[in-house]
């Protein structure tokens, strides 16, 4: 649809008109004679000038038309379009340790029986297939994505690109960041990521298969901090009990520190879960997805092509063309002045 942003300054259009009621003060000066007048007169060149002037003057017309209709900054604006929206921000904080290379999961989808083809499926890539899908369903809401083991940092910011969110998720490998866990300093840092943005959407997902064991900064800490600031934490404590290789299973150590992940959960208002395979790790993302439902408000947009460049364009092109006339004109005249 056709619109002006400032259509009063079409009440501009007959300023030239009105220009011409208000006569030029009369001056006590006498008219300077032209002895050849009457020859000029009969020139073929002033025959036209009656011609021309109207010429002129419709063309003068025509440029102050597109000037003031330029200046009224016509718009060409859309249909409505509703674009679904989230104030959500999202961090997942995800364990680099060297015991996320355990080879103890199963790939989504695969039976007991046939774990044996996959010997080498470990924690990492559970956390790959899982998380990753976890993250492209969030449409609409702002993540980001920090990695972790001696040190904390930052992969992705917050983003509504899931896909390069995920992508970065895709491409981590254990060693990135060195081989014990930092949980306190990744908490940090995700606190730090959100405290710019609006309370009462900041939300943190830390994944970890072990305990605290480098870093400056204590997970308890870290978690009284972001509960001060509102910010809610989902721990989820990944791992099996159990080594599998081949048809034979073999009870290992559980090495993650679940009271503290609890105790971090619980201080924010936020929620522990315990997933011990890549199926439990899924229903624990189907039970996030519940917990955070996607905010599907929609914002209705217009889209908008402001169009003032044409009427311009077409008046600087008529410009030309009356200075390139007006040109020609005076060198007819000088040249039958010359003549006569």
């Amino acid at each position: 649809m056709f619109e002006l942003a400032y259509p009063w300054l079409l009440l501009l259009l007959p300023v030239p008109l009105a220009m011409r009621w208000i006569k030029p003060a009369a001056s006590a000066i006498s008219a300077i004679k032209v002895p050849f007048f009457q020859q000029l007169s009969q020139l073929p060149i002033a025959k036209q000038t009656g011609h021309k002037s109207n010429a002129t003057l419709g063309v003068l017309w025509c440029l102050w038309a597109l000037l003031v209709i330029a200046a009224s900054d016509p718009l060409w604006v859309g249909k409505p379009t509703g674009v679904p929206y989230s104030g959500r921000d999202m961090v997942l904080a995800v364990d680099l340790s060297q015991s996320m290379l355990t080879p103890d999961m199963q790939p989504p989808g695969v039976v007991t029986m046939q774990f044996q083809n996959s010997e080498n499926y470990n924690r990492l890539d559970a956390v790959k297939a899982v998380v990753g899908d976890f993250i492209e369903r969030r449409t609409g809401d702002r993540m980001g994505l920090i990695l972790f083991a001696d040190q904390a940092y930052l992969q992705a910011p917050l983003s509504h690109d899931m896909v390069t969110v995920n992508q970065l998720l895709q491409e981590a490998e254990v060693g990135f960041a060195g081989r014990a866990t930092a949980i306190g300093d990744a908490l940090g840092l995700a606190i730090k990521r959100l405290q710019e943005r609006p309370e009462g959407s900041r939300r943190i997902i830390l994944l970890s298969d072990g305990a605290n064991t480098a870093g400056e900064t204590n997970p308890l800490d870290a978690a009284s901090v972001a509960a001060n600031m509102g910010v809610k934490i989902y721990t989820i404590a990944f791992g099996s009990t159990e080594n599998i290789r081949g048809t034979t299973r073999q009870r290992v150590t559980n090495e993650v520190d679940t009271e503290t992940l609890q105790r971090i959960a619980s201080t924010t208002d936020g929620e522990f879960f315990r997933a011990e395979s890549t199926k439990e790790l899924e229903q624990v993302h189907e039970q996030l997805d519940q917990l955070e439902p996607l905010e599907l408000d929609e914002l209705t947009v217009r889209p908008v092509l402001r169009l003032f460049f044409w009427p311009l364009g077409l008046a600087l092109i008529l410009s030309w063309g009356l200075a390139l006339s007006k040109i020609h004109w005076q060198s007819l005249l000088e040249r039958k002045e010359k003549e006569v």
